[in-house]
């Protein structure tokens, strides 16, 4: 199983005390996001998780921490822009405190552990292709030695951050301009030794030097286990999504971050309500047992380790499959 810690909410951040007491009591509670009712208990023991991946624009609250991790294999989505406080309210100084965080955290578990997200990439006014580039190139020339890959991504407007999108003056470039750019950033990524990726993107940028991207990777977690691992796409993601299946435990609208273009908070109000009912002793993440309402259904989860990769080769059904 891997553990995906999280799409929908910044653990490492706000929610790193609460995790490290789910690893320790082996369990946590999950509330299906369309079903309040539905609660599913997942066991985290080491046999069965294989990988986690943290979702995060600040790991910094985990420091110190990390040797309660030590019977887990686990790699950094680390996001760092160049956005001011317009767009990530609540975030600390970029160059100040987060370069230096992130360059902590690769010299302490490895550059390979650690991909640099600039994501998502929001054109307007203020934040052109030019702004854009800019930043990119200094925060690449920062980073470097300290990270393998970095991905991208433009921004989806969804419901939920469509009018945060329409006050922030969001625009649309075109194709070509789309094109020189990416090549652009692909460009400086390379002459800083980092590979560049798309996530979730429908436009091929192969041709710009930038592949798709597999947030949740299947060749970067055999590399760091050193096991096949038989495990198909995600179905639950968009069909641009190249990750495989992973086990979500995050939550919605728990963020702190105040993006604009979050797709995880629908107001500032739901956050405050649901971070109230934080308890870093609770199974549940920022929310309270219902009692007999709660259908709580222990699921099945297994380690997708298959044969160790440096070991004899046999082919299997997983191998057709996959």
């Amino acid at each position: 199983m891997i553990l995906s810690a999280s799409r929908r909410t910044d653990i490492p951040a706000f929610y790193s005390e609460w995790f490290f007491n789910r690893i320790r009591k082996g369990f946590l509670y999950v509330r299906n996001p369309m079903n309040h009712h539905q609660v599913s208990r997942i066991g985290l023991s080491p046999q069965i998780v294989d990988c986690i991946v943290f979702w995060t624009k600040n790991p910094k609250p985990m420091f110190g921490r990390m040797e309660e991790l030590k019977d887990y294999m686990y790699y950094f989505q680390f996001t760092l822009t160049g956005y001011g406080k317009d767009m990530e309210a609540n975030l600390p100084d970029k160059e100040k405190v987060m370069v230096p965080v992130f360059r902590e955290l690769a010299s302490e578990i490895g550059k390979e552990r650690v991909i640099w997200r600039y994501d998502p990439i929001v054109f307007s006014e203020k934040y052109s292709p030019a702004y854009h580039l800019e930043t990119f190139e200094r925060y690449a020339g920062l980073l470097a030695g300290y990270t393998e890959k970095c991905v991208i991504s433009f921004v989806d407007i969804y419901a939920k951050n469509k009018k945060n999108m329409e006050t922030s003056g969001s625009v649309e470039i075109g194709r070509e301009e789309l094109y020189a750019f990416a090549k652009h950033m692909a460009d400086i990524a390379r002459r800083n030794g980092i590979a560049m990726a798309s996530c979730a993107e429908a436009v091929d940028l192969e041709a710009c030097g930038i592949e798709h991207n597999h947030c949740i990777d299947r060749e970067l977690i055999e590399r760091l286990t050193g096991y096949r691992i038989k495990a198909g796409k995600d179905k639950v993601q968009r069909e641009a999504c190249g990750c495989i299946e992973s086990m979500e435990i995050g939550a919605y609208n728990t963020c702190g971050n105040g993006c604009r273009y979050c797709y995880a908070n629908f107001s500032p109000a739901s956050v405050r309500t649901n971070c109230r009912l934080y308890d870093v002793n609770s199974p549940f993440l920022c929310s309270e047992p219902a009692g007999p309402l709660d259908k709580v259904t222990r699921r099945k989860t297994v380690s997708l380790k298959g044969e160790p990769i440096n070991g004899p080769k046999q082919m299997s059904v997983f191998d057709l499959l996959y």
